[in-house]
């Protein structure tokens, strides 16, 4: 690096610890500025496109989260009333030789422990916990993070991978804020015991107006991630509030029995709401960035929010590490990036809506999903999963 001291990162989620692992496969130091004061293992999913495996691999640790992913064959499509099959949309064998990796679903905290297993076999990256950045100043070849209890740390740069409430970002644009979606979602993890007969090698959604469930498998089959979105007015900031139980039963009361005796008697759950962040006009300003949810936060529809912040991690590393001076890798990483991230948040909230569409237009999208095949609607996302991580 051409300025002196390690790259600042704030954030210890998935984008930040894939930022300090590729940065350190690069020989370069990082400090990672994470709130909490140690890491818990969140119980929830997270689905892994070939885009987001091809940057694994390239981590190296496709191998240790292989045995713990699921690797399902198909998304199968449901009317969420009747429990009827409406479509199946290749994966698996179909979908990793068409894009040259394979699609997976993991538990998040398997894959935050590979990156923390990762990290800790290199000396370059350095984890502060219990520091929240508060504020940032930065010099002509420097960058100071103050915390809110008001340590600090100097680098030659400071990335803002703190996510959707990122503190980072008000520095760089302080008048823009999440905006709430008019959205839920509720979380659990079941043994695949107790989720049968969801314990299938696919991803299942089921479609209702207002309300739709996805589930798959994880931890190599032996439990099944779910998920229930619905329309709802709850605007909690939490990302592990304990849900409600009344109000999602009434959700799940509108789903064909075989999904909703499954999932009804489960008490364990826990929700967060959906926000939305439009477009920032830049995510750098000298030697701060952006990256991931504080950048381009993703509705869940497309299950590419983690996936992005994996791409992001990668590409503004080899930035860091072709130009040097953080100014202009960072001007060089928004410019790679911008234009694929505003169009997946463009998708995934479009898909949303498609997803929680009323009659009669939910019925013509449900004949549409019979007619039409699913490889040639799967086709249609090439451009998403066939992602390179040197594009």
């Amino acid at each position: 690096m051409a300025a002196a001291g390690p790259v600042l990162i704030a954030g210890g989620g998935i984008g930040g610890l894939a930022l300090a692992l590729a940065l350190a496969k690069s020989g370069r130091e990082s400090v990672v500025l994470e709130q909490g004061r140690e890491f818990a293992a969140t119980g929830a999913g997270i689905q892994l496109g070939p885009n987001g495996v091809k940057v694994l691999e390239r981590l190296g640790l496709a191998p240790a989260l292989r045995p713990l992913a699921g690797e399902p064959e198909a998304i199968r499509v449901h009317d969420g009333r009747s429990g009827r099959r409406i479509a199946s949309l290749p994966l698996g064998h179909w979908l990793a030789a068409r894009h040259g990796a394979p699609y997976w679903a993991a538990h998040r905290g398997d894959l935050h422990g590979a990156l923390l297993a990762a990290i800790a076999e290199h000396p370059q990256v350095t984890l502060r916990m219990g520091f929240s950045v508060a504020a940032s100043a930065t010099k002509s070849d420097s960058v100071v993070a103050t915390s809110g209890l008001g340590d600090t740390a100097q680098g030659c740069a400071l990335v803002g991978a703190d996510g959707i409430w990122s503190r980072v970002r008000t520095g760089i644009c302080p008048m823009h804020e999440p905006v709430f979606a008019g959205a839920t979602a509720t979380r659990t993890v079941l043994a695949a015991p107790q989720a049968s007969p969801l314990a299938e090698p696919a991803v299942g959604l089921w479609l209702t107006p207002g309300v739709h469930v996805v589930h798959y498998p994880v931890r190599g089959g032996k439990e099944v991630a779910v998920v229930v979105i619905a329309r709802e007015d709850w605007r909690g900031r939490e990302w592990d509030m304990a849900a409600e139980l009344g109000t999602l039963r009434t959700h799940l009361s509108r789903f064909h029995r075989s999904l909703g005796d499954v999932l009804t008697p489960v008490t364990e759950w826990r929700k967060w709401a959906l926000y939305r962040l439009a477009p920032l006009p830049r995510w750098t300003a000298g030697r701060v960035a952006l990256m991931g949810d504080a950048a381009h936060p993703m509705l869940p529809y497309l299950a590419q929010g983690g996936v992005l912040a994996l791409e992001d991690a990668l590409v503004l590393s080899d930035c860091l590490g072709v130009h040097g001076a953080a100014t202009h890798a960072f001007a060089l990483f928004e410019a790679l990036r911008r234009k694929r991230a505003t169009s997946v948040q463009a998708l995934s909230l479009r898909q949303g809506r498609i997803y929680h569409l009323p009659p009669p237009l939910s019925w013509a999208r449900d004949a549409a999903l019979q007619t039409l095949s699913g490889s040639w609607l799967m086709s249609a996302y090439d451009w998403l999963y066939g992602w390179q991580p040197d594009q």
